[in-house]
């Protein structure tokens, strides 16, 4: 069974075309800018739901995929559940329905390899390309993130990388650069996302009577999405923004 914090349907935002999000209960970042501080934490939280169930939802509206969505699993970050989630993916594709991982990268055991051997697409989530400003944004540091985006890049799994645009902390030229020179080079990535930090999850902070920690930063302006745009451009291929 799998600890599952919600669903959404219709998704466009996470993977290739229309997609069933899954949103896994379960988070071993603590980032600055979560949106969804109410599934971080783990073992507890959510509802349990059979395997069966999530299978069947993703059947029921697979003509709504076409010939590019699925299936994707988020967070929470999901391979926090990587041992649970192995059976789940393995009936999706018996199925023929495309997977998709949103993963932070920082967990890897031999649950974690099996499973993204199974999956067809990763939604690989770089924080920061600096250990230290990526431990300031999520507490932990970035080694095993960047090891498991090695680790894919020599299984030649196709990845989506993802960056939250952070003003103040995630956006300065010269670490965007150094993102797009250790990035640039690896030819499974097939694009770039750029995610704007925005303040939509702010709310549940309050809810759970927690302090919100980035009060004082305001979301990045367009243009300042577009100057990052610019300047990741020389290294990726395709760059998406959100």
């Amino acid at each position: 069974m799998l600890r599952v914090h919600s669903f959404e349907s219709m998704g466009t935002f996470d993977g290739p075309g229309l997609r069933l999000v899954v949103f896994l209960q379960g988070c071993n970042f603590r980032c600055l800018y979560c949106a969804n501080p109410d599934t971080i934490a783990i073992g507890q939280g959510g509802k349990l739901i059979p395997d069966e169930e999530v299978v069947r939802r993703a059947v029921s509206e697979k003509p709504f995929f076409g010939k590019r969505g699925g299936i994707t699993f988020s967070g929470g970050e999901p391979t926090v559940q990587a041992r649970e989630l192995i059976p789940v993916c393995e009936a999706l594709r018996e199925e023929g329905i495309h997977i998709c991982l949103d993963t932070n990268g920082s967990i890897r055991n031999e649950y974690v390899t099996e499973l993204l051997a199974l999956v067809d697409m990763v939604l690989l989530d770089c924080k920061h390309i600096l250990p230290e400003q990526h431990h300031v944004i999520t507490r932990c540091d970035n080694q095993r993130t960047l090891a498991t985006a090695r680790y894919l890049a020599e299984i030649g799994k196709p990845v989506r990388l993802r960056h939250v645009l952070l003003p103040g902390y995630s956006d300065d030229p010269e670490h965007l650069r150094a993102l797009g020179e250790y990035f640039g080079a690896f030819s499974n990535i097939e694009r770039l996302e750029i995610l704007p930090y925005h303040t939509y999850g702010k709310h549940k902070y309050e809810t759970l009577g927690w302090i919100y920690p980035l009060e004082e930063v305001a979301e990045p302006t367009a243009e300042e999405v577009e100057r990052a745009r610019e300047i990741l451009s020389p290294y990726f291929s395709q760059i998406w923004t959100q």
